[in-house]
C-alpha cells in the first residue's frame, strides 16, 4: 500500500506518466484550464487503484508565490472533488493565470466540471468497449 497522506495518493508524480498521458490524449479545454487524461494500463494500475492527478503551472504563470498559491487552490478543489473519478484515470490540468484571482467556488466548480466530462468520457469508452449483447 502506497504511504503518505491520502491526497498524496492521487497525485500524479513520475515525469514518464505525465509524458504517458500527453502522448495518450488530446489537449481539452474548458474555460479557466486545458486538460488530458488518459486510462492507465493494466501494468501501471498496481501502485494506485484509483484516479492520479497532476497539475502543471510553469514560470509563464508568474512568481513562485503566485504559482505556489495556483496550486495551493487547485489542490484544495482536487480533494474536494477527485470522489467525481472512478477508476484508473490520470488526468493533468493545466491553469490559466485568471485562476489565481478566481473566486475559490467558481474555482471547484469548473474542476468538478472537467471531472464530470473526463468521467463521461470513459463511461462512454467502457461502454463501446462492451460487446453488445446479441438477442435471438
Amino acid at each position: 500500500m502506497p504511504t503518505g497522506s491520502p491526497n498524496s495518493v492521487l497525485r500524479l508524480r513520475k515525469h514518464a506518466d505525465y509524458q504517458r498521458v500527453y502522448t495518450a490524449s488530446r489537449k481539452q479545454f474548458s474555460k479557466q484550464m486545458s486538460f488530458f487524461y488518459a486510462l492507465r494500463t493494466p501494468d501501471r494500475r498496481s501502485d494506485t487503484p484509483g484516479p492520479r492527478i497532476g497539475l502543471t503551472v510553469g514560470k509563464v504563470m508568474g512568481k513562485a508565490h503566485d504559482r505556489n498559491r495556483i496550486k495551493r487552490r487547485m489542490r484544495e478543489c482536487i480533494r474536494h472533488n477527485a470522489a467525481l473519478l472512478s477508476g484508473p484515470v490520470d488526468v493533468i490540468l493545466h491553469p490559466r493565470r485568471t485562476v489565481l484571482e478566481m473566486e475559490f467556488v467558481k474555482l471547484e466548480r469548473e474542476i468538478a466540471s472537467v471531472f464530470r466530462t473526463v468521467q463521461s468520457a470513459l463511461d462512454k469508452d467502457a461502454r463501446a468497449a462492451m460487446p453488445s449483447d446479441p438477442t435471438p
